[in-house]
């Protein structure tokens, strides 16, 4: 009995770890020193965005800052892409990611209208603020945050210090990005009137 008991372990064992996407290393996108590969996203009337102590700021825009990525080119479905944001001065997103899903894109948003609202933008035309995504999550100002966005041919799925925070099924759904993000694809980080900070940007492909 404990023989058996100790094989169906095992099996079960098995599953768990089947059950997790297998995929390559870990890639850096940011080399925590210069800006190699991404540039400003030039934004009307943004802030200054430098690299500061293995950080890329953003700093306060009249309207959002941000970077794009400028390297070779990622992978568009069956990729994660993980980062981490801290909001450093501001109530609006200081993390607006942008992302490739297959031949569309989409963003991201946290911490937006008002400092709070979390979603993607947009599904079947609604933004972060109005689709089934939408929800609210109190951020606080100096703390870092942990995001990891998965993007296959069924889903977007996303994660917020470990804890999953978004589940959207492709199939049968629109989806876009706002006009607003349009510089900020192929892939970017945008801040919105707020000053952000980002650290080891990192993707693999699955």
């Amino acid at each position: 009995m404990l023989a058996m008991s100790l094989l169906a372990a095992g099996a079960l064992a098995a599953q768990t770890q089947t059950a997790q996407p297998a995929g390559a290393a870990w890639q850096a996108l940011f080399d925590g020193t210069t800006l190699t590969n991404w540039q400003p996203s030039k934004f009307n009337a943004e802030g200054a965005v430098t690299v500061e102590d293995g950080r890329i700021v953003l700093d306060t825009g009249k309207s959002m800052t941000g970077i794009t990525w400028a390297g070779a080119a990622l992978p568009t479905t069956n990729y994660e892409i993980a980062l981490q944001a801290m909001r450093v001065e501001g109530r609006d997103f200081f993390a607006g990611i942008t992302f490739p899903v297959g031949d569309a894109f989409c963003s991201l948003i946290l911490g937006g209208w008002g400092g709070s609202v979390v979603g993607l933008s947009s599904i079947n035309g609604e933004d972060a603020s109005q689709n089934q995504t939408s929800q609210s999550v109190e951020f606080q100002n100096g703390r870092w945050y942990s995001v990891r966005i998965r993007v296959t041919p069924a889903k977007i799925e996303a994660w917020l210090d470990d804890r999953q925070i978004i589940s959207q099924d492709l199939k049968g759904n629109t989806i876009d990005i706002r006009i607003e993000m349009e510089l900020s694809k192929p892939l970017g980080v945008a801040s919105w009137k707020t000053k952000s900070a980002l650290r080891d940007i990192r993707l693999r492909r699955l």
